[in-house]
């Protein structure tokens, strides 16, 4: 399916509004006059973000245009926007130099432009904010645009003689080494990253100053990149600040029997779930449909409204401790369950492809001059697509995740129902909306399943979408009383809801 047939969601949560020759992010329905966002009005109406790790400014603004916005997507995460370190590595753009909006990625005119194009696409952005540390490495260096730094001085933002770094002599070499210990874990360094010392008030107003210059430029909110070494305080005092409607994503990794848990970080907006991710790794990689019901719902794990949940990030992919695009079709089946399910705020991962063995490191495809170039998708990306390393694996656009973005939007409020296990397939439904069977098994599975839906024709959105008013794909018949009958191929899904109904 290709993604022009792709009927997006009525927009409006966010337009663009020149004033004087700048640009407001004017974020309809957004702000919360009470306090801060808790994520509620997202997941209620069935947001979904997308991670573009490593793609420039121009080409964001592009997928914005042609490909989010008319998919429903409502959210882009793109990678931090400030001076880094020179280096090859995808990690040298999380070893900030200075906050000048100046990267690999883009200049800050670029970044303005993209963040007024998506804005007009009906897409906020959230911006990748490095803000625990700055750069690991010893010695004297040069940033991205010029910035002469030493370790522990960065002139202009920070110096070690004014106290602006954690030196925590708990460990001999002060990394953390132990993360069982909190103290470790939020006042060491973490992989000799310079830790910003983000109890004082100098470091608190100097990243504040920061994020309040994005702000300005028209992001919609920011993902907080290693807050689990912040102090939970810390986050709340600097995200307090912010103004209210700002959407606050918290990287906090959840550890079993670690004393620093996602679970202090809600007062400050919603923080990504990895035992979502996990979880799913597990049940995904044993094909067995009965794990899947809890976590569906999330049982045991942050509440729907304050969890960020996803299948895979840019660190996950690398450690394994998560599914990946290597998975192929069950990594695509996740992305179904991912995005059918009532829990959390749904973040797709996009990425690169890059050598399992000794590529981890490995950066996006950069000129001779190492500014990144721009992304581009192929028309058949797709679990099966032949992606050479180093290529645009365009996740966001494979043909199972797509359809997804509409099904979330049009079951949005209605709760977990019918649900059915049997060996590898699951099926279940929202309320009486929309219904989902995934097959994780090596042979098709054919059953009759009962649905909370009306009597009727509808669209299987995972063959197919509505255009022009039929079916492009299969059409799936519910009898009066709610069953349908039909066969699910090995290793795919099907997937119908009361938006893609032939005639309509």
């Amino acid at each position: 399916m290709g993604i022009v047939g792709v009927a997006g969601r009525a927009r409006g949560r966010f337009a663009a509004v020149a004033a004087g020759g700048a640009v407001a992010l004017v974020l309809a329905g957004c702000t919360d006059p009470g306090g801060p966002p808790d994520g509620a009005d997202d997941v209620a109406r069935g947001a979904v973000g997308v991670q573009l790790f490593q793609w420039t400014w121009p080409a964001v603004a592009r997928e914005c245009t042609d490909v989010l916005g008319p998919a429903g997507y409502d959210y882009v995460l793109t990678s931090p926007a400030q001076e880094h370190i020179l280096g090859e590595p995808w990690w040298t753009a999380y070893q900030p130099v200075s906050y000048q909006v100046e990267s690999r990625l883009g200049s800050r005119a670029e970044f303005a432009a993209m963040i007024t194009t998506c804005a007009e696409a009906g897409v906020g952005v959230v911006a990748d904010a490095v803000v625990n540390h700055m750069t690991g490495q010893d010695g004297s260096g040069i940033g991205w645009v010029g910035s002469a730094f030493e370790h522990y001085d960065y002139p202009g933002s920070y110096a070690d003689a004014d106290g602006d770094f954690h030196h925590c002599g708990l460990t001999g070499s002060d990394d953390i080494e132990n993360y069982q210990d909190r103290e470790q874990v939020q006042r060491c360094e973490l992989v000799n990253l310079a830790d910003l010392a983000t109890e004082t008030d100098h470091v608190r107003a100097t990243i504040g100053a920061y994020l309040a210059d994005l702000l300005s430029l028209g992001v919609a909110g920011f993902r907080i990149d290693a807050a689990k070494h912040i102090p939970a305080e810390d986050v709340t005092a600097i995200t307090d600040a912010l103004p209210d409607g700002t959407v606050v994503w918290s990287e906090v990794i959840r550890g079993a029997g670690e004393p620093v848990q996602p679970e202090e970080y809600t007062a400050a907006g919603q923080v990504f779930e990895f035992g979502f991710a996990t979880q799913l790794d597990t049940a995904m990689t044993t094909n067995r449909g009965g794990q899947f019901e809890d976590l569906a719902s999330g049982a045991g794990l942050l509440g729907t409204t304050e969890a960020v949940t996803f299948v895979d990030n840019h660190d996950t992919e690398r450690n394994g401790t998560t599914l990946s695009y290597r998975a192929d079709e069950r990594y695509a089946l996740a992305n179904v369950f991912l995005l059918a399910v009532p829990y959390g705020l749904p973040v797709v991962y996009s990425g690169y492809a890059f050598s399992s063995l000794d590529g981890r490191d490995t950066g996006p495809a950069q000129d001779d001059g190492g500014a990144v170039l721009d992304a581009r998708c192929s028309e058949a990306a797709g679990p099966d697509a032949d992606v050479r390393n180093q290529g645009w694996l365009c996740q966001h656009r494979w043909p199972q995740i797509v359809p997804m973005v509409a099904f979330r939007s049009a079951v949005a409020g209605t709760e977990l129902v019918d649900w059915w296990d049997e060996g590898s397939a699951l099926a279940f439904g929202r309320g009486d909306r929309g219904f989902v069977v995934i097959n994780l098994d090596a042979d098709a599975v054919k059953g009759t399943w009962q649905t909370s839906l009306a009597a009727g024709d509808y669209c299987d959105v995972q063959t197919g979408a509505l255009v022009d008013g039929a079916c492009s794909g299969a059409v799936v018949t519910v009898e009066e009383g709610g069953t349908f009958t039909a066969s699910v191929p090995a290793g795919s899904s099907l997937a119908i809801h009361v938006d893609a109904v032939p005639g309509s």
